[in-house]
């Protein structure tokens, strides 16, 4: 066992049992997401089977109105959310993390306009401001990670500052600017890695939210109706003339449905985990 592995297995034994199965739950959906990626047949797409049959060995969990494989369409919706929930939560934590060091290390007016944005960007209800950019921008996977990023760069803006307020009176910083270190130094060599373990924690909050908002947008109608997402899938499925009057629903509407919440409860429990882990506190 090399070095790097045994790392790896010691970080890992300092998760819960919680947050060891929220990682075996996300291994699971990458692997689902890694076939329906890779496989390159298109089985999300293309009907294999009759219209809306039960789930079987030949369809794990039936198939659409259409004869689509719903496994398949679960497949290729983990990876339409785990791209957008991990694309728009490094978007907003890199953005929100650089506003909030800027605002935090130069004060002044720099830092009242930042938090005269944060504060008005937390005042305006969120569903609403995502329905309208999203809106605006149109039905795309690429405008649904920018209006996300666009909206949760707060939360990391707000913790970056708070921790470089405190940070920059401490006496390794003040001895650094009195030999004439400038900024980029000082955030390269010390507000950066003081600042990266919260914001881990950060981030991992933010792709939980990004994820729920993506398939909240798409179930409403303003994702990318051909990415075959969670939130397309319900909207389809919902969408079915008298689909609570049949067993359908049962496969079709539970499959994505409970798809995203095993993901969404498997983000919070390593995002728990890893709170614990790197709290210097305890």
């Amino acid at each position: 066992m090399n070095t790097r592995t045994f790392h790896t297995c010691a970080f890992l034994e300092k998760f819960s049992t919680y947050g060891k199965i929220g990682i075996a739950i996300i291994i699971i959906l990458i692997c689902l997401a890694g076939y329906s990626l890779f496989a390159g047949n298109d089985m999300h797409m293309i009907p294999s089977g009759e219209s809306l049959e039960r789930p079987s060995i030949a369809h794990w969990l039936g198939t659409d109105d259409l004869g689509i494989d719903i496994l398949a369409q679960i497949g290729h919706g983990a990876t339409v959310s785990m791209s957008v929930g991990f694309a728009s939560a490094i978007l907003a934590g890199v953005g929100g993390s650089v506003i909030g060091i800027f605002a935090g290390y130069f004060g002044g007016t720099a830092d009242k306009i930042v938090t005269a944005l944060c504060d008005i960007m937390s005042a305006i209800p969120q569903l609403p401001l995502m329905i309208v950019l999203g809106a605006f921008f149109g039905s795309s996977t690429a405008n649904i990670i920018m209006v996300i990023a666009m909206i949760s760069w707060v939360g990391p803006a707000r913790t970056a500052r708070a921790k470089v307020l405190s940070m920059r009176n401490e006496t390794f910083i003040v001895a650094a600017h009195s030999y004439g270190a400038g900024f980029a130094h000082l955030a390269y060599r010390h507000l950066i890695p003081g600042i990266m373990p919260i914001m881990l924690v950060s981030v991992i909050r933010i792709v939980s939210h990004a994820i729920v908002a993506e398939a909240g947008l798409s179930f409403l109608g303003l994702g990318d109706p051909l990415s075959k997402s969670w939130g397309v899938i319900l909207n389809r499925s919902l969408n079915f003339p008298g689909i609570y009057f049949t067993d359908f629903w049962k496969w079709w509407i539970l499959s994505p449905l409970v798809a995203l919440m095993l993901l969404v409860v498997a983000i919070a429990f390593i995002g728990r985990d890893v709170e614990r882990i790197v709290d210097t506190k305890r």
